[in-house]
């Protein structure tokens, strides 16, 4: 796209890792690129997406093509977010602030980590409104609550509530060296008394997040806000048919990035069900392994109203901060574009699922 900036070196968002690991130490770069375990469902997340192949329509008008839409009232220059992550601080010095001001730039949405290193606050300000909020809910709720008030008082427009991560996963490379929470900036979106400071991860995630969390949880929920509900996490057709008829506003099919059950499927496997089964009744979005334009073309095919994007993000941060996390949405934006005009869709409305071959 003109104007976008770029990452030297860097041609697509395959490439970014290379970029970024110069940028950064060997654990901070460790604890993005891992997963579970052995990291099958990891590799799952793109060789779902090589498996599937597309069927393009010919003779169609593309001289002018729109990537715009809206998810749950929310403007997007094209059909993407950026996912919640954790410590943006131990990537680039700026941290949620940069990555906020990046998707401005760009025109998206921004799903702000409860475990940010950045007051929420300033990053509703550095994301011009356009942010939206991802949940863990603690084993204390009043501690919950108090979270849930102070986000919705501060802008932001939407709740992403993780269901995915009653424990940590098996993540071997963490084992090896575990992330600490750094002195330096611990994480202020939590309350102080819930943060074990200069601890590893690990452990203040098991201090913090209840095990307990169930469907019977949801009406509390709704009591606490007005804000829409997503739930993050799903990848069975009877949760996510569940979740529709308790009018949960929209659903993240996902399976954590390859970091929590080693060994489950592919979102974009999980993805196509899903659609047929919630049939419109909440929003959709789905990711895990969206690297490519193409990529976005077959999830929107599939039923996904958007996707999201995760390690390509925060490997864009490493390499140029705001500037960078700009050009990773850029070149996906450029790719995009392309498979709009290739596919024979000119805008987001006329992706469906006969752009997949059988």
């Amino acid at each position: 796209m003109p104007g976008t900036p770029t990452i030297d070196g860097v041609l697509n968002l395959l490439g970014l890792e290379a970029a970024a690991r110069p940028h950064l130490e060997s654990v901070v770069h460790d604890y993005i690129a891992g997963g579970a375990a052995d990291e099958l469902t990891l590799a799952a997340n793109r060789n779902a997406f090589d498996r599937l192949r597309l069927a393009p329509h010919v003779l169609v008008d593309v001289a002018q093509r729109s990537a715009r839409t809206a998810v749950l009232g929310q403007p997007l220059a094209a059909p993407w977010l950026v996912a919640p992550t954790a410590l943006h601080r131990m990537v680039h010095r700026d941290g949620e602030l940069a990555t906020a001001r990046g998707a401005a730039a760009f025109g998206t949405t921004m799903v702000l980590s409860t475990l940010s290193t950045t007051p929420v606050e300033d990053v509703v300000r550095a994301a011009e409104g356009a942010l939206w909020f991802q949940l863990y809910v603690y084993r204390d709720r009043g501690a919950s609550e108090e979270l849930i008030r102070r986000v919705e008082a501060a802008g932001v427009k939407a709740l992403v509530v993780t269901v995915d991560a009653p424990l940590l996963g098996l993540r071997e490379r963490d084992g090896a060296h575990p992330v600490a929470l750094p002195s330096a900036f611990a994480a202020p979106n939590v309350r102080a008394d819930q943060v074990i400071e200069g601890g590893d991860l690990a452990t203040t995630f098991l201090r913090l997040v209840d095990p307990a969390l169930s469907w019977r949880d949801l009406a509390w929920l709704r009591g606490c806000t007005r804000l829409p509900i997503l739930l993050k996490g799903i990848l069975r057709v009877d949760d996510a048919t569940r979740a529709a008829d308790e009018g949960i506003d929209g659903i993240v099919v996902s399976n954590h990035g390859g970091r929590q059950l080693d060994g489950v499927c592919a979102s974009i496997d999980a993805l196509g069900p899903i659609a047929r089964a919630v049939e419109g009744r909440c929003a959709l979005l789905m990711d895990g392994g969206v690297r490519r334009g193409t990529d976005v073309m077959k999830a929107l095919a599939l039923g996904a109203d958007a996707v999201m994007l995760g390690r390509p993000i925060l490997w864009g941060l490493a390499a140029g901060g705001a500037k960078g996390v700009h050009a990773v949405l850029g070149m996906l934006a450029a790719e995009f574009d392309l498979a709009q005009a290739l596919c024979g869709c000119p805008d987001v409305g006329s992706i469906s699922r006969d752009i997949l071959a059988d």
